[in-house]
């Protein structure tokens, strides 16, 4: 998979995509969401980022077999009071990143949460991976590497523990993930109406609040 970068409104509107992707990415506040992304697409770390207020966007672009893939991340808050808001946004996702704090146990705890909301709102054709951030902290780490993996497989999700300060795994785990969520729905797109798959509403299970250990997450192997 090759990234197609572009630094013009003129040369993204040239580009014709074939798949419409859209990520999203969840977890506590303070885990180092915003700062994953922002080296993902800036290689840029900010020791003094702020909260995120409500949502950010970015997008990207990848040449896959002579297709071109969109791919659409959002970075949500992570503080409670936006929950009702963001939870919006999980419509149609086709992949998530779920991420706590190695350095804090119970944002790893709370994984359980977001993905129970998440499977929720959005349980078709989703695949998630579990992301472990602040690697570079490991001395002072509170989450085991094999609690976590255990959680993972539990749940079928690839599992990455990740730095956003040294880079450690950030590109890896985000194209790992576009690649999970092509080769799963690469057979089941209509090419003639592509672009909307990535707004799929998926399966509404509100009502139930057991995690159903099924294809409902991307069953990919650890």
């Amino acid at each position: 998979m090759e990234e197609i970068i572009v630094k013009t409104a003129q040369q993204i509107s040239s580009l014709n995509e074939d798949y419409l992707f859209k990520i999203i990415v969840l977890g506590d506040c303070a885990v180092g969401k915003s700062n994953i992304l922002s080296k993902y697409s800036k290689n840029i770390f900010n020791k003094l980022s702020k909260s995120t207020i409500g949502v950010e966007l970015i997008t990207k672009f990848f040449r896959y077999e002579d297709k071109i893939i969109k791919v659409n991340i959002w970075d949500t808050a992570g503080q409670e009071r936006f929950t009702s808001m963001i939870t919006t946004y999980y419509k149609g996702a086709k992949g998530a990143l779920l991420v706590y704090d190695i350095t804090r146990k119970n944002t790893f705890d709370n994984i359980d949460n977001w993905l129970k909301e998440l499977i929720s709102i959005n349980s078709k054709n989703i695949c998630i991976s579990l992301i472990g951030n602040k690697s570079d902290l490991s001395l002072l780490r509170q989450v085991p590497k094999e609690k976590a993996m255990e959680k993972a497989n539990r749940y079928r999700m690839k599992f990455y523990e990740t730095s956003a300060l040294d880079s450690s795994n950030i590109k890896h785990a985000f194209e790992d993930l576009i690649m999970d969520i092509y080769n799963k729905n690469k057979n089941s797109f209509d090419p003639d109406n592509i672009k909307n798959y990535s707004f799929e509403l998926g399966l509404n299970n509100q009502n139930n609040n057991e995690i159903k250990d099924d294809d409902s997450l991307c069953g990919c192997n650890i």
